[in-house]
């Protein structure tokens, strides 16, 4: 089964940090805090397959997570790092809790992670998801530049994803609508997201964290989280949405390196 590499960008230098976005995102999710890991790690920030500027996967290739594991791993192979610690958001967050639990990394650091909705807030998820696509798909180009141009404007466009989307520059605004619009595995893969359930152990070093103020995958699912993984360390972010990296930078690079130096210290 051939699968096509991904886009990333890769900065810095020290232990591998890898970050992986949520579904409809990409890599520049994480431009709040990658330029401050890269004073300490060498970081790699991937477009995950048919997302920013990665190809989708061939048709007849499935969107699941046994298959998404698989092409992670393989990219580690292909970037050169072994092990490499990482850090995922959402859909991203699964992936990294998955890694983990096959032992192919680290650490893991998992934000708002997919995976610990119920019945109801699985359709709120999704729902949601929708939504977001239907009107990145449906606003004409000069009217989202248009609003991403004022603060009220970047609230309307991001109010479900951030607690404070006026904090999105103009520019990341359009670029992350944009991708939004024109990505080509936003269906195939939240329709393979309404089936799936996180339900194994991690033996590595794990911190879960969840914005209270999450309106994807809504704060009450950190509870589940705790239930299913007792041995990872579980954070609110507090005041934080669903992509705590626009709410709240400082906080979530904090809690990388907290959880990377655990990695550290259990590694062989």
């Amino acid at each position: 089964m051939q699968l096509p590499d991904l886009a990333y960008v890769r900065k810095g230098s020290g232990p591998t940090v890898v970050l992986l976005h949520g579904i409809g995102h990409n890599k520049g999710a994480w431009d709040p805090v990658v330029d401050v890991l890269a004073e300490k790690y060498d970081v790699i920030a991937p477009d995950l397959s048919g997302f920013g500027e990665s190809p989708a996967f061939a048709g007849g290739i499935a969107y699941q997570m046994p298959t998404a594991v698989d092409h992670l791993a393989g990219q580690f192979e292909k970037w050169g790092v072994v092990k490499p610690h990482v850090v995922g958001n959402s859909l991203g967050g699964a992936i990294s809790l998955e890694l983990g639990a096959r032992g192919l990394v680290s650490s893991v650091t998992a934000l708002s992670p997919a995976g610990f909705f119920g019945p109801i807030s699985k359709l709120q998820a999704l729902f949601a998801l929708f939504v977001l696509r239907f009107f990145a798909a449906v606003g004409p180009d000069v009217v989202v530049r248009k609003l991403a141009g004022t603060a009220l404007g970047r609230r309307l466009i991001g109010t479900l994803l951030y607690a404070h989307p006026e904090r999105m520059s103009a520019e990341a605004t359009v670029r992350d609508a944009f991708f939004l619009k024109y990505c080509t595995a936003f269906e195939r893969t939240a329709m393979r997201a309404f089936g799936y359930r996180f339900d194994h152990q991690v033996p590595v070093a794990t911190t879960v964290a969840w914005g209270t103020k999450d309106l994807i995958l809504p704060h009450s699912q950190s509870k589940t989280a705790r239930q299913r993984l007792p041995q990872a360390r579980h954070v609110d972010l507090v005041g934080a949405g669903h992509v705590p990296m626009i709410d709240d930078p400082q906080r979530v690079v904090q809690l990388i390196h907290e959880t990377v130096a655990e990695g550290q210290s259990l590694r062989p």
